[in-house]
Order: C-alpha cells, then structure tokens, then sequence
C-alpha cells in the first residue's frame, strides 16, 4: 500500500509518498477527502519516494485531483522522477498538473496563485462598476443598413442598458455607436442584445435591453473604463 506522511509548511499541506501508486492506493483519494473535510486547500504532493505510477495510479490521482477542484482547491506535485513525468505526458496529465522540483518554490506557488486571483477579483469589479447617463446611442443589426437611436442609462466595460423604441431579439448581434465626451470620443464597438426590460418589473425604463460588448478589445475596453473611473466620482458625490 502506498505510505503518506503528513507535515504542514504555513497554509500548505504536504504529503510525502512512498512506494507504488496503483490499484492499492485508494488511501490516497481518501487522504485527500481527509484535507478537504479539515480545511486544507493546499496539497502538495511529494513524488520523492514513489518508484511507480501505472494506469490505475493515474485514475486514483485524477480523482483525488477532481475532488481538489469540486472545492476550490489545489494540488500540485513535488519532486516527480522523469520516467513518471513521461507517463503523464503520454496521457496528457502533463498539462494538467503542476509540477515543481524546489519545495521552497512549489509552497511560494500558492500564495502567488491567491495573490494573482485576488488581482483579478479586483480587475473584474472595476470591469463591472456601473455609471449611471443619460446620453444617446446609434445601434442596428448586423442584417441593416441604418441604425436606431437610443438613450444610455448605465454603462460598464462589459455592457450597457439602454432605453430604445427599437428592441432586438436576445442574442442578436448589434453595432453600436456612441459618444463619450470630451475623450474617448465616439466609439464604435460590436455587442449583443443580452437581456429584456421587464415591463412589470421596470415600467420606468420600458421598453429598453442590456447589451453585452462582443470582440472589442482591450484597448477600447481601458477606454471605457477610463471615461467610467473620471465620472464616477462626480455622479457618486453627495
């Protein structure tokens, strides 16, 4: 049976193996089922000791690794030898795992995962801030010629609401033009109808749709975001 010792570095929970990982080494799934059950989310897994991973080895980490991702944690391996790493390149696993030679580097990997993770947590919620306006927009069908005009009433990066006689059917592709004065300037950006106003649930900004931005890349995406962080203050104050 496969052998697994148990230490603790900070938050990371390493588990030294020894031996086969094979049709015996159900303990290991169960190992990690133990970790997830008290709160440890970050395994690192020590390959020093193991001499063998067959087929059904490759199962058990599999599973023990989807369990991982089912409650938002991580495993990775440590010190894996090269006749096993080609293993995992032969079933593709090497694209999957993580691998890493210095214990040292594989225990910073953790913190830097969750310091990158909260970057982007804070990126996505500067994406989806909301500015209230009241501006006018000029948008139509991909299948038309002249475009419809309507009125803005919140604008993000990702998206916009706005007030419109003219309605498309969910998921219609949309070009739109608008007018963000004094910079950017007019934009001309592609988007797709996303949602309908509710007229019983929102019979003030009847009849109107959310339109979600499509492909409009990252340049134009900082410039709405730009025109967004210098009015929000303004609109905000008291």
């Amino acid at each position: 049976m496969l052998e697994i010792s148990f230490r603790k570095t900070g938050s990371v929970v390493i588990l030294d193996l020894a031996g086969n990982i094979d049709i015996d080494s159900a303990n290991f799934v169960e190992k990690v089922g133990w970790c997830i059950e008290n709160g440890y989310c970050d395994i690192l897994c020590n390959f020093d000791g193991i001499n063998l991973v067959d087929y059904a080895g490759l199962s058990v980490l599999a599973i023990a690794y989807k369990n991982m991702l089912n409650h938002k944690g991580t495993i990775k391996f440590l010190s894996v030898p090269e006749h096993i790493k080609k293993i995992f390149c032969l079933v593709a696993l090497d694209r999957v795992f993580e691998f890493y030679n210095d214990e040292k580097q594989a225990i910073k990997s953790f913190k830097d995962d969750k310091n990158i993770l909260e970057i982007q947590k804070k990126q996505l919620r500067r994406r989806f801030k909301r500015l209230p306006l009241d501006i006018d927009v000029q948008f139509k069908s991909k299948r038309e010629a002249d475009f419809h005009r309507g009125k803005i009433l919140n604008l993000s990066a990702v998206g916009m609401l706005i007030f419109a006689d003219k309605i498309y059917p969910l998921g219609e592709a949309l070009d739109l033009k608008v007018a963000l004065l004094p910079k950017p300037g007019e934009l001309e950006m592609d988007a797709r109808v996303a949602w309908h106003v509710q007229k019983e649930l929102q019979p003030q900004i009847y009849p109107g749709m959310g339109l979600e931005f499509k492909d409009i890349g990252s340049e134009t995406q900082k410039k709405l975001l730009g025109f967004i962080e210098r009015n929000l203050p303004s609109i905000c104050a008291p």
